[in-house]
């Protein structure tokens, strides 16, 4: 019993991760909307396997899909183009013909043969635009019959009767061939070639508007069936009508309320597939962030978020109907993760919690690819929400897709702009509006769960503030220290992508705990008298280590938060504090004895992040600058190589997420800085 006792308490944390995620996932399924099922599998060309079926009700039978499509294309096929006849161009080309025959033919050949020259052009352009002219030719059978749009009337015609702009040359050569005025036949070309224009276009809106109507005139029901009446007995093959008969009977059972025999069989699916989308992000922060997956609080708070705005969407289902859906600012969830932990979790768990409402929310598909790529952009459009500006333009742009998605969606139902209903428009709109009460709920999220977010950050990063006030007061050179490590790592940070605030806040407070002895370390001694000469190397040793303990104790009675503690841990991370190690190695060599190399060095851990990685360079580098006796560009360059590859070969940064060239870019940066500081300029001749 003791065992088994102590084993619960050992896997306590498991146990309670484990009971989360089973609550979660009967939560989410007790409160989802209850649609029907229809308990017969329906398979085409098998025979019917149960018992002889009635229709329990009179229902419509629809035609099927691939009935629809036909009569959608046989009304395509036949459907009749309509042209617009302009009647105004040919009177236009007549006033310009007898212009243009003035300019064409010389003087000798009108007075020659002018009256035959403008009867003969006139009468062959009346020909012409009688038939009309069409510029834009369309892949259309020749015998395929057109209506030409004549003012207010249409009148059948066949499509090859329409002149085309490419005929008019070859229709122009036949006349020639059959009148006197052969030898006239390159100006007249040239004639006909300047003054015949089209007067004939394709009326498109005028066409789809009549295919539409024809379209909306289809009926997707063919007969009904009378409650009673036998659907198909036991081994009947199901095929034909038989199977149009029973797709309509699966449909209408879908818009009735669930029957007791397959309630619980239809709850069981839904909680596998709830159990499974929260399976899948259970293991993704297992695998991917296990500092996560160790703190139960912050794994109760991500679990917390996706079961609030489940219900909060069914709510809005249930209370105000589908087409509120979208007033569900479902964007805060990447909007809360992203700002305490990262934007890889954030994406993950909003793509999961739309996957479980895609379950149950009307035109899932839809639903689902407008929730998803709202949430890519709020992920990609978010950054320093401490900045009130930057929240309002990325709701802006989440708006902004949100329409512009939908509005897509509808003209590819509706087949034109006209229909849309913008009545969505307006949830979009409110849900934005929604959405920018994320800042508060951030806040609130806070002090419940004890979470850390960039607003949090802004304020700690005051150095006005009561504990750097009073590092300040009781170590002044280490809060000197602290400040230009500060602008060190901030600057570092900045050049590889890393959460500079974050950084700037935990180099702020990485060395308080130098408060409980702060004339030990050498940035605070304003005499020449050293209280190390008075101790032994392992006595000194010990007390450099402990400001890591001390500090850890300091800042968790301010409740700093851990994430902030974590750049107190691992500032120092494993290494060696060298200068009493090699005091205490002259000691041991006149005594012959050996010594414990491990006292020697701090506890650790080492840096297990970009962020804390950033820090022990942008530390160890500027306190080592202060031994720089006349600092120069070489000399700095040589220190901070000298001291990042050091720590590189101690394995400081095994554990932390940088690269070679990352750190190579945080050098450059860091020498940059530090001939700032020491103002490293050409001597001018005097």
């Amino acid at each position: 019993m003791k065992n088994f006792i102590n084993t619960i308490y050992k896997k306590q944390g498991l146990i309670y991760k484990i009971f989360l995620y089973v609550f979660a996932t009967a939560l989410i399924v007790y409160v989802f909307p209850k649609g029907s099922k229809f308990k017969y599998d329906i398979t085409q060309g098998k025979p019917w396997q149960y018992e002889t079926l009635y229709a329990p009700f009179d229902f419509a039978i629809l035609k099927s899909e691939e009935e629809i499509a036909k009569e959608k294309q046989e009304i395509r096929r036949n459907h009749i183009p309509y042209y617009v006849f302009n009647t105004d161009v040919p009177q236009l080309v007549n006033k310009k013909l007898i212009e243009n025959i003035s300019e064409i033919f010389t003087e000798e050949e009108i007075a020659e043969n002018g009256v035959e020259l403008v009867k003969f052009s006139t009468q062959l352009l009346d020909d012409i635009y009688s038939r009309g002219v069409l510029a834009e030719v369309k892949p259309l059978d020749e015998n395929r019959i057109v209506y030409l749009k004549k003012g207010n009337q249409a009148e059948e015609a066949v499509y090859k009767s329409v002149l085309k702009e490419k005929e008019i040359k070859d229709y122009v050569n036949v006349a020639i061939d059959n009148s006197n005025l052969p030898q006239y036949r390159n100006a007249l070309l040239e004639l006909f070639f300047n003054t015949v224009k089209p007067n004939v276009k394709a009326d498109e809106a005028l066409t789809q508007q009549d295919l539409e109507t024809k379209l909306n005139t289809i009926s997707y029901t063919r007969g009904s069936v009378v409650q009673g009446s036998k659907i198909i007995s036991r081994g009947e093959i199901i095929e034909g009508n038989k199977l149009s008969i029973l797709a309509s009977l699966k449909k209408e059972y879908e818009s009735k309320i669930w029957t007791e025999t397959n309630y619980y069989i239809v709850v069981l699916g839904y909680t596998m597939l709830v159990a499974l989308a929260l399976l899948m992000l259970m293991l993704f922060i297992y695998k991917y962030r296990p500092f996560i997956f160790e703190n139960n609080t912050k794994v109760t708070f991500i679990f917390f978020n996706i079961v609030m705005l489940v219900l909060l969407s069914i709510t809005a289902i249930k209370w105000l109907g589908n087409s509120y859906i979208y007033i569900v600012p479902l964007c805060i969830l990447p909007l809360t993760l992203k700002a305490f932990f990262d934007t890889r979790l954030g994406m993950f768990a909003h793509v999961l919690t739309v996957l479980i409402l895609g379950f149950i929310v009307p035109n899932s598909f839809e639903y689902m690819f407008l929730q998803i790529i709202a949430g890519i952009v709020t992920i990609l459009t978010t950054s320093e929400l401490y900045k009130r500006a930057n929240l309002f333009i990325s709701v802006g742009q989440i708006t902004g897709v949100y329409i512009f998605a939908y509005f897509a969606f509808t003209i590819i139902q509706e087949g034109a702009i006209a229909s849309i209903d913008y009545k969505p428009f307006l949830m979009f709109l409110l849900g934005g509006v929604a959405t920018l009460f994320v800042q508060p709920l951030i806040y609130a999220y806070e002090k419940v769960f004890g979470l850390i977010s960039d607003m949090s950050l802004l304020e700690l990063s005051d150095t006005n503030s009561k504990l750097l006030k009073e590092l300040s007061n009781k170590a002044p050179g280490t809060f000197h220290h602290s400040l230009n490590v500060a602008n060190l790592a901030e600057a570092s940070a900045n050049e590889v992508g890393a959460n500079a605030m974050l950084v700037r806040v935990g180099a702020l407070y990485h060395d308080i705990g130098k408060m409980a002895n702060p004339s030990f370390f050498t940035e605070n001694q304003t005499s020449s008298v050293n209280p190390h000469d008075d101790l032994s190397p392992i006595e000194s040793a010990q007390i450099i280590v402990n400001h890591v303990v001390y500090g850890i104790e300091i800042a968790k009675k301010h409740n700093l938060p851990d994430r902030i503690i974590d750049f107190i841990r691992t500032h120092h991370g494993t290494s060696l504090i060298y200068y009493f190690y090699k005091k205490a190695q002259d000691l041991a060599k006149e005594q012959n004895e050996t010594i414990d190399i491990e006292k020697f060095r701090y506890p650790g851990p080492t840096p297990f992040s970009k962020e804390t990685a950033i820090l022990m360079m942008s530390d160890s580098v500027e306190a080592a600058s202060k031994s720089l006796k006349e600092p120069s560009a070489t000399s700095i360059e040589k220190l901070v190589d000298k001291i990042i590859n050091k720590q590189m070969e101690a394995g400081q940064f095994l554990n932390a997420d940088i690269t070679f060239k990352e750190i190579k870019e945080i050098k450059k940066i860091l020498k940059q800085k530090l001939k700032n500081i020491y103002h490293l300029r050409i001597e001018y001749p005097e």
